[in-house]
This record gives C-alpha cells, sequence and structure tokens, in this order.
C-alpha cells in the first residue's frame, strides 16, 4: 500500500534562506575584511552540507529488477574444473543441444528478470567469435565454428522479454599479450564488440581476480578506461565489480547482505579486486559513503559455479532460496542466482523444478497484502489491518530517489491497543522484509527513530507467510 504522507524535516531551501540572512547580517556589519572573510568562509564551508548520493536512473532501474540469474557456461562445463587454466583444446566446447531459448523461458516462469552470462571467464575462453582472440567458440567443432552463445541468448532474452548482462572477466589465463599494456586495448575492444553488437546490455559484470596470464605476469588493469568506455558506448548499462560504480560484491558468495546494509559506499582510492574495501564494509556499506553503491547478492544454487553431475543432488530446494530472497532483496540488496546450464546446453531438471518451486513460493506468500488503511503522522505510521490477523511479516520501502537516510526504526505490533510484540530495525533502503513469531494483531504503528536526513516510507504491506519457511 503506497504512503504519500513525508516524514517532515527541515528543507535545503530553509538552509539557503538562513546563510543568506547570516551574510547579509555580516556585510552590514562586520567592518574587518579579514573578519567578513572568514565568516564567510565559515558558511560557505559548513553551513550547507555536501550534496548527498542518489541513485542514477540506471541505478534505480536495477533496484527494480531484485532477482536474476547468473549463468556460468565455457570449457569448464565440460571438463569438470571450477577455474580453467586457459589451456582448454577448443574442441572441448561442444554442447550437443543448446537451447538459450529454454534459458529464457525458464527464468521469465521462475520471476527472474534477466540471465547474465559468463561470456568470457578467467580461461579466457569467449563465447562469441571475437576478433581479438583465437580462443573462442569460432575455433570450436560446435556448429562448425559458426556459433555464437552470446546472439542466441541475447535473442532470447529479448522474446521473452528479459533483460541481457554479461560477465566479463579481465583475467585472461589464455591470451599472449596478458600482463602487458597491450592487453588493455585487447580488452576494451572485447567489451565494445560485446556491447555494440549484442545490446541492449542491461549489465557488465567485472570479476575482480587478477593472476598470471600465460607469460607468468598480472595484468595492470586501466579500470579508469574500462569504466568510460561503457559509459560512451551503453550509458544506460549497470556496471558491478566489488566496488562497483553501480552495484558492488557483498564479501561473500552465499547471497546474504547484512541486516544493516547501506546503498551508500566510499570507493575513492580503491580498485576492483585486490584494492577493494574490506569484506564486512562491503556486506554494510558506509553510513556516510560518497558514492550511492548498491549491493547485488551473488550465490549458486549448487556447490559450484559450473555444471557437475555429481551435483544434482545438491541443489538449493526452494525453501532455502526464499530463506536467501529474505536475506539478500529482504534487505535492501539484488539476489543474482547461478544456474549453471549442463553439458547439454541446457538448464537441468534439478535447478528448473527448484527455481519454479521457489516463484511458487514467493506467490503464495507475498499475494494477499492484509494491511487496509495506512495513516502517516510525522515518523510515525499508524496501520489497520483487515480485522484480526495473525501475521508474521512485514515488508517497508524507503522512498530512495532522494537516497538512502533511515537509520533506525521501530514496530508494535497492537492487538485492541495493546501491544503483542515490538522489533526494532536498522535500514530499508529499497525493501526491507521483517519477520516474527506469528502473532494475532489487529494494528502496528511503525516509528522512524533516527534519520541522516528528511526520508519517508513510499510502500508498506503485511502477510502471514508459512512459519516453516522462517528461521527460528
Amino acid at each position: 500500500m503506497a504512503i504519500t504522507d513525508p516524514i517532515p524535516g527541515v528543507g535545503l531551501h530553509i538552509l539557503l534562506n538562513l546563510n543568506y540572512k547570516i551574510i547579509m547580517f555580516k556585510l552590514k556589519t562586520i567592518k574587518n575584511f579579514a573578519v567578513l572573510l572568514a565568516a564567510l568562509m565559515l558558511i560557505g564551508g559548513k553551513g550547507i552540507s555536501q550534496t548527498k548520493p542518489i541513485p542514477t536512473s540506471r541505478q534505480l532501474a536495477a533496484q527494480n529488477m531484485e532477482f536474476y540469474l547468473f549463468t556460468h557456461f565455457g570449457p569448464n562445463t565440460f571438463t569438470g574444473a571450477e577455474w580453467g587454466h586457459g589451456t582448454e583444446n577448443e574442441e572441448v566446447f561442444a554442447p550437443k543441444n543448446l537451447d538459450c531459448r529454454q534459458w529464457a523461458r525458464i527464468a521469465k516462469a521462475s520471476g527472474a528478470k534477466g540471465i547474465i552470462i559468463t561470456a568470457k571467464h578467467h580461461d579466457g575462453f569467449c563465447l562469441w567469435p571475437s576478433k581479438y582472440s583465437t580462443h573462442t567458440v569460432r575455433e570450436s567443432k560446435w556448429k562448425n565454428g559458426k556459433g555464437d552463445v552470446l546472439k542466441e541468448l541475447s535473442q532470447a532474452c529479448k522474446e521473452y522479454g528479459i533483460k541481457f548482462g554479461v560477465y566479463l572477466s579481465p583475467w585472461d589465463r589464455n591470451h599472449p599479450k596478458y600482463g602487458t599494456d597491450a592487453y588493455n586495448e585487447v580488452y576494451i575492444n572485447m567489451m565494445k564488440e560485446v556491447l555494440t553488437n549484442y545490446g541492449p546490455v542491461w549489465e557488465l559484470w567485472w570479476d575482480g581476480a587478477n593472476g598470471e596470464g600465460p607469460n607468468g605476469k598480472r595484468q595492470v588493469y586501466d579500470w579508469k578506461r574500462f569504466k568510460s568506455i561503457v559509459r560512451k558506448l551503453s550509458p544506460n548499462t549497470v556496471v558491478f565489480s566489488d566496488i562497483g560504480p553501480d552495484l558492488r560484491w557483498v564479501g561473500n558468495e552465499k547471497g546474504i547482505v547484512g541486516e544493516t546494509n547501506w546503498c551508500t559506499l566510499d570507493i575513492d582510492g580503491f580498485v576492483p579486486g585486490l584494492g577493494a574495501p574490506p569484506n564486512d564494509t562491503l556486506n554494510k556499506g558506509n553510513t556516510g559513503g560518497k558514492q550511492w553503491v548498491s549491493a547485488e547478492c551473488d550465490v549458486s544454487i549448487r556447490p559450484g559455479w559450473f555444471y557437475h553431475s555429481n551435483e544434482n543432488e545438491k541443489v538449493k530446494q526452494p525453501a532455502e532460496l526464499f530463506q536467501l530472497y529474505l536475506k539478500s532483496v529482504g534487505r535492501g540488496a539484488n539476489l543474482l542466482l547461478n544456474i549453471p546450464p549442463t553439458d547439454d546446453g541446457l538448464f537441468s531438471p534439478f535447478d528448473s523444478v527448484a527455481l519454479i518451486g521457489f516463484k511458487k513460493l514467493l506467490a503464495e506468500n507475498f499475494t494477499h497484502n492484509l494491511a487496509e488503511k495506512i495513516v502517516g503522522q510525522g515518523k510515525v505510521l499508524n496501520v489497520t489491518l483487515k480485522g484480526l490477523q495473525k501475521i508474521n511479516c512485514v515488508v517497508l520501502q524507503e522512498d530512495i530517489n532522494k537516497g538512502q537516510n533511515i537509520i533506525q526504526g521501530k514496530m508494535y505490533l497492537m492487538h485492541h491497543k495493546t501491544i503483542v510484540g515490538e522489533q526494532t530495525f536498522t535500514t530499508i533502503g529499497h525493501k526491507r522484509i521483517l519477520t516474527f513469531a506469528a502473532v494475532d494483531a489487529d494494528s502496528i504503528t511503525v516509528e522512524i527513530i533516527q534519520t541522516k536526513a528528511p526520508s519517508k516510507i513510499k510502500n508498506m504491506e503485511v502477510f502471514k507467510i508459512d512459519d516453516s519457511l522462517l528461521e527460528e
């Protein structure tokens, strides 16, 4: 249920007006030029705070995606490795029945909003016939060297109305120029191929891994130039790495972000990979971070990232995926779930059944909103339910168009004006899902205790979800 009453606060125009009056007073009363200059510096430097970070339109669009798929596919699918060495014969890549339409169809049915594919993993093998490598699908026997996985997947995504993204590892354990200045140009040309020939590319995923190439050297990546090329060729593409610039890693591959999760982060002086902030910082963000870099939680449905048949019985089941949803999307982040195709080139039945079961749980538990009326009174929201209801879940959404500002709040569950339960929470951001032991209630009061700046909760919903899906 949308909420329109804002939490009142001091507007910027008031601050500007106040500073103007102070300045005019100083001009009229202070004779000493040095004192006047000091006063102006004081007012100009401290009276108005710096512009706080706010999301760009592409970042807002990315947050609304919430849940989408990763797909690791390449020579490792056929060799059983997780990290290839770059020395694999191209002929090992031989999917018998590749069907990217099946991937897109299952993704759509699962509620996923897009697919990000490993166009080039660390082994350097390109899933498109790149002009800048001799380690590609062109050198394989698949479709007599005429195949192009990126083309097939981008077309399938368009057909099924989901977004297309690419993982393009800068590390390349095959390319002879890796470890030299010339390789940066090679990587830039590969980005140009992908962004211009297969677009629109909604997300570009940069892995910060940086190891040795075939000559034993490591690469000094020209991240600044990489970013400028993306912005020039595809300005609507969101870029992921452990420090963004648009989306950040959360410091783990478990699919879980911190209960306190700020979309703001200090990234000045850092570079992806070895130069990133500590993992615990990435997991919760910086309260007063200078840049808007929201979190994306990557996790595989299997123990590994590439398909291995001996992991078919270890696929995460719908209830476990539901828990990951609560700890990612339910904490203001996005969920990127890896579904690796088999060596046949298809999503496995084990993974597909789990995905559809997950979608069913989301639909069953987040469809019937029990909130009837919400009234905002300053920093307090009073919520009337549709009669006496057994509830165990409240969903809050902050208006982040002007930044993320709610630091702390408290929720009171009421029955006949008596408190029957309460819960303190921290950040909200795009979405916060609060769960608790089920209680009978007829109203809820939400109080915003502390904010960084004026803010408001733009939406609130109340549910009774299956108790078995909640951790004790």
